[in-house]
């Protein structure tokens, strides 16, 4: 590719031949010699770092394909991502095809987390169908002599007003959507959309409800070894002895894999691989050391680490006058991802050449990784994204693809597939991070709070790959990789302090984040990060305060909260709820309400539940929840029906069962027996989702708004049935029986 030039389109195309510049904006937007310098705008979303056009779009005789660099988890969005480009192509739906996170095929957008997937790739998919679309419309135009206002788009060809036709594969030629993407595309008017809005069935899921080839743990290769991986028992222990003799003998094993502490076995079948696995672990000798805190002690394990303590924000208005204040501190525990399918990776190495078809959350970050582990350049090293059975985080999808890598190459040309037991799931994955929040307000003579305090305590949230050392394989290696220097995540997304700052108008507040660099257990990204106990937090804190104010806790939050936008969803969860002022719920059920939007700048929710407490056991039950969402433009309402639900009942299971166990030396969590999630005979009765539709407002990530504020709603309810505030997470059945006969 030559270096960019300033060229005009129509004159390019006018002379019979396909686009194949590159614009560059500065040149384009250049100043006069003697104005002043301003910034040329750049393109949104993941246009900014991915700004040429067929990054996104191609058209050929096959017909139109889309490319994302995000991972389908079961968000949904590959259905999304279809309607986006479907409605401003003027395509058919179901005649696109959509390919996702390959480092070899799509656009670099890092990791699939954050709730970012609309905002960054359905931005740039957006954008450059509209710009495709405006191209394909003036290539028609020179070809049939006519001003391009005169022609439309439909069913993937231009036609003009005489009803003459061109498709849009006519229309491509060599390299002409190989065009950077300028900084505005002539969108589509959201009154017009036909597909945008309206509800899809999602593409990800008949194969999923119908037993067919839907996720990495399904993948077959022909000629492939079914591979297990022998974990050490805990953390840092050290293989001291390991005679694998007998195991090389077993039927159907094709080899023992030994590098340090790193041990596995590759046989023909799968069961001969777990036999094989079983034999090598009663055959190895490790030397382990007692190293992790007391879990019964750990919110003072946690505030007494040394911690860098940061101011994140700060008000003050020494006017207001202070009338009562109240104290409060919360914890929250380690939890894991507990995905149902364990984690599993596929890999195949040739000439040199390493592929692995893996469900991590960032091809890109795995690829720079896996190569540094092998030694190898990252341009050798290819990561198909697949989904798999179990994410949302950094579970031990990115592990898994590490130990495929590390087998292949000692196979060189034999597919290799390494799948995970439970027990090593449980015990070596990543967890989301244990947390301590510590919050004091005052409120005014008129009921209102003057005064708000916050502190957190938290390791980071984020220890995902993109070096070697963060991933097992590496770490025990007879030349390990040394684990990465922890690092908060920089605001206003954040790690442990995202969602600290409160969202509600207080005159004087100051928040402190207290990261902890080290890090008692192997600990990294959970869905929402610290926003899931930030936000259970702080509207416990609201409603703790509501309660002192004597004041209604939806009129409490209203009267605290300026944006409008937060107000209407506050509102309408409210009115779907049936909420009313002083109701008094049934006997043994109690009424809870929250709110946040996450990150302080993604989309808005609020969740009001009703709990039903057994007061003989202690065991909670959520009947029915109402939730309000606005995720600004509205892409696919199922879509975002199915984010919310699935939110709440995730974030019921972490709040009401969810807590990792250690001793001082191994976790002992390592089955659903000793670390139970939430069951199908629990799910609530039911979730209503009312969404506020914002057309042609920016898309704003929803994926992870309701962990929080379910939550709270959930806490609250308990709250309100039992008389009693519960403030350490899981609000487990003891627990509330305890605090019933307190």
């Amino acid at each position: 590719m030559n270096a960019p030039v300033i060229i005009d389109r129509r004159r390019v195309l006018a002379g019979g031949g396909a686009l194949i510049v590159s614009f560059s904006l500065g040149s384009a937007l250049a100043q006069q010699p003697d104005a002043p310098a301003a910034a040329a705008p750049s393109p949104p979303g993941s246009l900014k770092t991915s700004p040429y056009l067929d990054a996104w779009i191609r058209i050929d005789a096959n017909g139109v394909e889309v490319f994302t660099g995000k991972a389908e988890l079961g968000q949904g969005f590959k259905t999304a991502f279809q309607q986006i480009a479907a409605e401003e192509l003027d395509v058919a739906f179901e005649s696109l095809k959509l390919t996702t996170a390959d480092t070899r095929l799509t656009a670099n957008e890092g990791y699939t987390a954050g709730s970012n997937s609309m905002k960054d790739s359905g931005t740039a998919i957006q954008n450059a169908a509209a710009q495709v679309r405006a191209l394909l419309i003036a290539e028609a135009a020179r070809r049939l002599d006519l001003p391009a206002e005169s022609l439309q788009t439909a069913d993937g060809a231009v036609i003009a007003p005489d009803g003459k036709r061109l498709s849009y594969s006519e229309l491509v030629a060599g390299n002409m959507l190989h065009v950077q993407a300028q900084p505005t595309s002539k969108l589509k008017d959201p009154a017009t959309f036909k597909v945008i809005g309206r509800p899809v069935p999602r593409v990800d899921i008949p194969a999923k409800v119908t037993g067919a080839a839907a996720y990495v743990q399904d993948m077959r290769l022909p000629g492939m070894g079914h591979a297990r991986v022998v974990r050490p028992p805990s953390y840092g222990a050290q293989l001291s002895e390991c005679d694998t003799s007998a195991v090389e003998k077993l039927p159907g094993v094709v080899k023992v894999i030994r590098d340090g502490n790193f041990l596995a076995v590759v046989a023909e079948k799968e069961f001969q691989s777990i036999k094989a696995m079983n034999a090598l672990a009663a055959a190895a000798k490790w030397n382990e050391t007692a190293r992790l805190p007391k879990q019964d002690d750990l919110p003072n394990v946690l505030t007494s680490l040394p911690s860098q303590d940061t101011t994140i924000f700060e008000r003050g208005n020494p006017a207001v006058g202070i009338q009562k204040t109240i104290e409060a501190t919360y914890t929250r525990p380690y939890q894991a991802h507990g995905s149902i399918g364990p984690s599993c990776a596929v890999a195949h190495f040739v000439d040199g050449s390493m592929t692995v078809w893996t469900h991590t959350q960032g091809v890109y970050p795995d690829r720079q990784g896996i190569a540094e582990m092998l030694r190898i350049p990252p341009a050798s090293v290819h990561l198909i994204h697949v989904e798999g059975s179990g994410c949302y985080g950094h579970n031990g999808a990115d592990d898994a693809a590490a130990d495929a890598a590390l087998i292949a190459r000692a196979l060189p040309g034999r597919p290799v597939r390494v799948q995970w037991m439970r027990e090593q799931e449980h015990a070596w994955e990543p967890f989301g991070p244990a947390m301590v929040t510590k919050l004091k307000a005052s409120l005014d003579g008129s009921g209102k709070i003057a005064d708000w305090n916050f502190d957190v305590w938290s390791n980071t949230h984020s220890m995902r790959p993109g070096g070697a050392g963060s991933m097992l394989a590496a770490q025990h290696m007879a030349q390990p990789f040394a684990v990465p220097a922890p690092k908060p995540l920089p605001l206003p997304e954040g790690g442990g302090d995202r969602n600290a700052i409160p969202f509600y108008n207080f005159p004087n507040a100051r928040v402190v984040h207290h990261f902890i660099s080290e890090m008692p257990l192997r600990i990294s990204a959970m869905r929402a990060l610290g926003a899931y106990h930030n936000v259970f937090s702080i509207e416990s804190f609201m409603d703790e305060l509501a309660i002192i104010a004597g004041a209604d806790p939806v009129e409490f939050r209203l009267k605290h909260l300026d944006d409008r936008r937060g107000r209407d969803v506050i509102e309408k969860a409210a009115q779907a709820f049936g909420w009313k002022p002083d109701q008094k719920p049934p006997p043994d059920r109690g009424y809870g309400f929250a709110f946040a939007r996450y990150k302080n700048l993604a989309a808005y929710c609020a969740i009001a539940s009703e709990i039903e407490v057994n007061r003989e056991t202690g065991r909670p039950r959520l009947v029915r929840a109402a939730a309000a969402v606005d995720s600004g433009q509205v892409v696919n309402p199922d879509g975002l029906i199915n984010q919310i639900e699935g939110a709440i009942v995730q974030s019921m299971s972490w709040t009401l069962y969810e807590s990792v166990t250690f001793d001082d030396t191994r976790i002992t969590s390592i089955d659903w027996q000793t670390y139970p999630i939430l069951r199908f005979n629990s799910v609530p009765e039911s979730i209503e989702v009312h969404i506020i539709d914002r057309p042609g407002q920016p898309f704003l990530g929803s994926g992870e708004t309701g962990q929080g504020p379910a939550a709270a709603s959930i806490a609250n309810a308990v709250a309100n049935a039992t008389g009693k505030r519960l403030r350490n997470l899981p609000l487990t059945r003891k627990r509330i029986k305890e605090a019933i006969d307190a």
